[in-house]
């Protein structure tokens, strides 16, 4: 289902839109109000109680901790729910150090080859045509009479005893280039390679041993 957290008005002013079930909800958490000096015990309804020499008031699901111990308050009397006093030197380290020394020893059977590679199967191929450039006419000048005559010029009239011979041009047609037939691959080709052989076993041997953690002081 989708959700629709803000609007905005045709003025243009973009509002949040408020829950009032959800906010009544989240006012009933939980929250840590800290270390109090006031001496609380489980079922008692002491109210107000001292935190930082201060004196705070608790609310429903406050929480605050006296010596070891961990309270919740009801509303009405404050709740044990955790005591921190069987807890060891571990529980108030940061860091801990320690050693130990493994026995025994590793065999492995192992054996090497160097391995073969060769192609499975050959990639795909096509053929193409692979052209050779040749000399061909780009394109096609004329001069006015006087003028100076185009490169490849051609001839195509004469005067002989007071004849003018108007000649025919004419031209053939063929590939512009001449072409070969290559082939040449399109898809790469599969490969193998012979099996090598790898690590069969292993095995340990030893006793075990203990090890001991001491904490770092503080």
């Amino acid at each position: 289902m989708a959700d629709i957290s803000k609007i905005t008005l045709p003025s243009g002013t973009t509002y949040d839109i408020k829950d009032a079930v959800a906010r009544e909800a989240v006012s009933s958490f939980t929250k840590w109000l800290g270390v109090t000096t006031t001496e609380l015990t489980d079922g008692a309804s002491t109210n107000p109680i001292t935190i930082d020499g201060d004196s705070v008031t608790a609310e429903n699901g406050n929480i605050v901790s006296y010596g070891n111990k961990e309270f919740i308050f009801n509303g009405s009397t404050w709740q044990e729910f955790g005591d921190l006093g069987a807890l060891g030197n571990m529980a108030y380290a940061d860091t801990a150090t320690g050693s130990v020394t493994p026995t025994g020893s590793v065999s492995l059977t192992t054996s090497s080859e160097t391995p073969t590679i060769t192609v499975d199967s050959a990639g795909a191929t096509a053929t193409i045509k692979n052209p050779t450039k040749a000399t061909v006419a780009l394109s096609v000048a004329a001069a006015a009479p006087g003028q100076t005559a185009p490169d490849n010029s051609v001839t195509y009239y004469s005067v002989a005893n007071e004849t003018l011979s108007l000649y025919q041009l004419g031209y053939t047609t063929g590939d512009s280039i001449s072409t070969s037939d290559v082939t040449v691959r399109t898809g790469d080709a599969s490969y193998k390679a012979s099996a090598i052989s790898v690590p069969t076993s292993a095995s340990f041997s030893g006793s075990a041993s203990s090890v001991t953690v001491t904490p770092d002081s503080e």
